[in-house]
């Protein structure tokens, strides 16, 4: 791929808008664009941390394993989004799974050369760091709600978490389009999938969503908290 083509799609990335053009050309030169087909896996947990990838198409599935071997999933990531990203911040192996769930592209950086770009450029610097800390607040917040909530809490809160992050008002109420199976959201939130489709059920009778694969529409947001 060429360089003209890598730029044109790192300068669609927001956390690169603080660069200016020279380093994002600069930057399109040092990243290889790899593609990825569906289910094929990017790293495994305990892989060697030395790479940061940005998702320029598709989607990728993060995930963690219990000691009994059940997935875990972390996050569901799309266009425009980093992961990774721990690999600058001292982590020497892979805490996670990541694997592509559909056609994917992605941009890969060197761990020397991310951090090359951080010097160089201070608010850069901010953004990654932000991120970092919003990811290892989210994880905190994840393994809080598996220790104090039940299963109907945790898929409650999956449902009103998904729609403040990923929601568009309507005025039917908040929709959000996750395309994500009650298998998926299972193991989001370390419970059964009769569980999910039970919770699911409930909410649509008593009026608080409406569910197909493609989307949730939250009706009332505050009866999910």
């Amino acid at each position: 791929m060429s360089d003209k083509t890598k730029l044109w799609y790192l300068e669609n990335f927001n956390l690169l808008s603080s660069l200016q053009m020279k380093e994002m050309e600069e930057l399109s030169k040092m990243t290889t664009m790899r593609s990825c087909i569906k289910n094929q896996i990017i790293y495994f947990t305990d892989d060697p941390s030395d790479k940061i990838y940005f998702l320029k198409k598709g989607k990728v599935k993060l995930s963690r394993y219990a000691a009994d071997g059940r997935e875990i999933i972390v996050a569901f990531l799309g266009p425009g989004e980093i992961f990774g990203e721990l690999a600058i911040s001292g982590q020497h192996q892979r805490v996670e799974t990541a694997e592509a769930t559909e056609e994917s592209l992605i941009c890969i950086l060197s761990v020397p050369q991310m951090e090359m770009m951080l010097e160089k450029n201070p608010k850069f610097n901010l953004s990654v760091t932000k991120l970092i800390g919003l990811r290892l607040q989210k994880v905190e917040s994840r393994l809080a709600s598996l220790i104090f909530k039940s299963s109907d809490q945790r898929i409650h809160s999956f449902i009103y978490d998904a729609a403040i992050e990923h929601g568009k008002k309507t005025e039917q109420g908040v929709e959000v389009y996750l395309r994500l199976t009650h298998e998926n959201i299972a193991k989001l939130t370390a419970t059964a999938r009769p569980t999910v489709s039970a919770v699911f059920s409930d909410l649509e009778k008593r009026n608080v969503i409406e569910y197909n694969r493609k989307r949730i529409l939250v009706k009332d947001m505050n009866a999910l908290k």
